[in-house]
C-alpha cells in the first residue's frame, strides 16, 4: 500500500495516507519537508495564479510558485482574486442516468395513522419563544430517565420527553424571512412522525404568537398538538405542572404502539459533515454516497444540504438534475448565499474552519467536492428551501447553512427520520427526535473516539475496505438504527440542545 493516494490521473497533488517526511519518494518526485496526514503534495510545479486540481475539479489557486513535492496548503493556495466565483459548466441534466432497479428491503418500524413510519416514538415539548424555553426544559426534566427514571418505567414503547427549545421568537419582523423559517421549523417539528404527541409553550406577548403559528402552518390543536402560553396559565410553576400533565395524558397512546416490518421507502436520512479532514471525501463522504445510492434503490430519501459547503461543486449537481428548473433552483440558491455573505461582509471562503484546515483542507472549493460525495451518484429530483417538507421520493437537496446544527433541524423539520454525519476530526453531535449516526473517516478517530463513533471509514485509507463495501455496512446500520437499535450520540444523551432553527435578518 503506497503511504499516499492518487484520486484522479489528471491531478496536481496527492493525498498524504500517512505522514511524508523530506526525500521521501512520491511517484518520482522527492518530498520536500513534513506532509502531515490528509494533507497535499504537489506533484509538479504549479505558477503564480495557475489552477490546482484535485479530483480533476479545480479547488483553488496557487497564490505564489509551488515546487514539485512541496506541501500544499493554506501559505500557497487560496480560491484566487474572486473570491471562488469563476466559471463553471453547470450543464442541466447532462448525467441524468435511468433510475435504479427497484429493490426491497424492510425496518422494524412504527406505523402512524396518516401511513407515515417513524424510527421512533418521542414526547416533544417546543418553546415558541426563549422566554419559555426553561418551563419547556422543566417540563422534560421531569420525564429524564436518569433524573426520575420512574417517571416513564410503565411506558417502555416511548423513546422519552425531549425539550427543544431556541433562542429566538421574539425582536423579529412578524412577517419576515426570519419568522416564516422559525415557523416553518417548529411546524415541521411539531408533526414529525417521530413524535408520537407535542406540547407548545409560549410566553404570551412574544413576536411568534402561538396562535398566528398555527394559522400559518395549518394546523390545529388536539389530542397530539397542545398548546399554552406562560401569561394566561398564571406562571411558571403552573405551566410545568400543566404541561406534566398533559404529557401523562398522552403517555398511554403513546405507548401502544408496536414495531412491525416497513419498507426502507419510508426512510429519509438528512446528510451531515462536520470536523471535516482531508479524507473525508475520500473514505467517509463517498462510503456515505455509496449507501444513499442503496437506499434511493429502495425507494427511500437523502437530502443534501450545507450551501456554503457545496459551493464551488454545485455544477456536479446541476448535471444529475431531473429537470433544468430544479437545477436553475440551486443557482439561483448558491447566488443568494454569494449576496448575503456580501452584504454581512463575509466570504465564502470564510469556511473552512481552522479544525479542517488542520485536517488538511484548504479553501471552500476543495471541502465542498469532497462534501457533495455524500449525495451518492442518483439524479437529483428536487431543490426544498430551509425546513420545507420533503415530499419527494430519491437523492434531494435542501438549502442550510453550513453549520451542523441548524442545517440538521431544517433537514429535520423537513422530514428527515435519521441523520447520517460524516467526521474526520472528531465531532459530537447528536439529534432528537431522528437518530444520528456518526461516520469517522480515518481509524486514528475511530481509536481515539470510538465512544461517539457508530462505525470507522477509515477502513478504506487503510486498504481494508472498499467504498462499496463500507456503503453497504453504512445502509445496514440504518435499517437497524431505524429498527430501534441506539446510536452511540443516543446512548450518551445527545439531542436536545442541538436543535437551532436558523436566525435570518435583524435582531430589533
Amino acid at each position: 500500500m503506497t503511504p499516499f493516494i492518487r484520486l484522479h490521473p489528471d491531478d496536481d497533488v496527492l493525498i498524504a495516507r500517512a505522514q511524508l517526511v523530506g526525500g521521501a519518494d512520491v511517484e518520482g518526485v522527492t518530498v520536500k519537508g513534513l506532509i502531515p496526514p490528509g494533507h497535499k503534495v504537489a506533484t509538479r510545479a504549479i505558477a503564480t495564479g495557475q489552477p490546482v486540481r484535485r479530483y480533476n475539479q479545480i479547488i483553488g489557486f496557487a497564490s505564489k510558485p509551488i515546487a514539485a513535492g512541496e506541501h500544499v496548503h493554506t501559505h500557497n493556495l487560496w480560491v484566487g482574486e474572486n473570491g471562488g466565483d469563476f466559471a463553471r459548466d453547470y450543464a442541466f441534466g447532462a448525467d441524468v442516468k435511468p433510475e435504479p432497479a427497484r429493490r426491497e428491503a424492510t425496518f422494524m418500524g412504527i406505523q402512524r395513522p396518516d401511513g407515515r413510519v417513524a424510527t421512533r416514538n418521542y414526547i416533544g415539548i417546543l418553546s415558541s419563544v426563549n422566554c419559555s424555553a426553561t418551563a419547556a426544559r422543566a417540563i422534560a426534566d421531569h420525564f429524564s430517565r436518569m433524573g426520575n427514571p420512574g417517571a416513564l418505567s410503565d411506558f417502555p414503547n416511548v423513546d422519552g420527553v425531549v425539550a427543544l427549545t431556541h433562542g429566538t421568537g421574539c425582536g423579529m419582523d412578524t412577517e419576515g424571512a426570519g419568522m416564516q423559517i422559525l415557523q416553518r421549523t417548529l411546524a415541521g417539528y411539531a408533526t414529525h412522525a417521530n413524535f408520537y404527541g407535542v406540547l407548545v409553550v409560549g410566553l404570551g406577548c412574544e413576536a411568534n404568537q402561538i396562535n398566528a403559528w398555527l394559522a400559518h402552518s395549518s394546523l390545529r390543536e388536539g389530542e397530539t398538538l397542545r398548546v399554552f402560553n406562560i401569561q394566561d396559565t398564571g406562571g411558571t410553576r403552573k405551566t410545568v405542572e400543566k404541561g406534566i400533565a398533559l404529557v401523562r395524558e398522552m403517555l398511554p397512546a403513546a405507548n401502544a404502539v408496536q414495531r412491525e416490518p416497513c419498507s426502507a421507502s419510508h426512510i429519509t436520512i438528512g446528510l451531515q459533515c462536520g470536523g471535516s479532514d482531508g479524507y473525508s471525501g475520500i473514505s467517509a463522504n463517498p462510503a456515505l454516497g455509496a449507501a444513499v445510492d442503496l437506499l434511493v434503490a429502495h425507494g427511500g430519501t437523502a437530502i443534501l444540504s450545507e450551501t456554503p459547503e457545496i459551493y464551488g461543486a454545485e455544477h456536479l449537481l446541476t448535471r444529475r438534475a431531473v429537470r433544468r428548473e430544479v437545477g436553475e433552483k440551486l443557482v439561483e440558491r448558491i447566488h443568494w448565499w454569494e449576496n448575503y455573505t456580501r452584504v454581512n461582509q463575509g466570504e465564502m471562503n470564510n469556511n473552512p474552519s481552522p479544525g479542517n484546515k488542520a485536517g488538511g483542507l484548504t479553501t471552500i472549493l476543495e471541502k465542498s467536492l469532497g462534501a457533495v460525495a455524500k449525495g451518492g451518484t442518483t439524479n437529483l429530483q428536487a431543490v426544498f428551501e430551509y425546513a420545507q417538507p420533503v415530499d419527494t421520493h430519491g437523492f434531494v437537496y435542501m438549502d442550510t447553512p453550513g453549520y451542523d446544527p441548524v442545517s440538521a433541524t431544517g433537514q429535520v423539520a423537513g422530514g428527515a427520520n435519521m441523520i447520517c454525519f460524516t467526521t474526520g476530526r472528531g465531532s459530537a453531535y447528536g439529534c432528537a427526535p431522528s437518530p444520528s449516526l456518526k461516520i469517522a473517516t480515518n481509524t486514528a478517530l475511530w481509536q481515539r473516539q470510538e465512544e461517539d463513533m457508530d462505525i470507522n471509514c477509515g477502513e478504506i485509507i487503510d486498504g481494508k475496505a472498499s467504498i462499496q463495501d463500507m456503503g453497504e455496512r453504512i445502509f445496514r446500520l440504518v435499517l437497524a438504527t431505524a429498527s430501534g437499535e441506539h446510536s452511540k450520540s443516543e446512548r450518551h444523551g445527545y439531542g436536545q440542545n442541538e436543535f437551532v432553527p436558523w436566525q435570518v435578518g435583524a435582531v430589533m
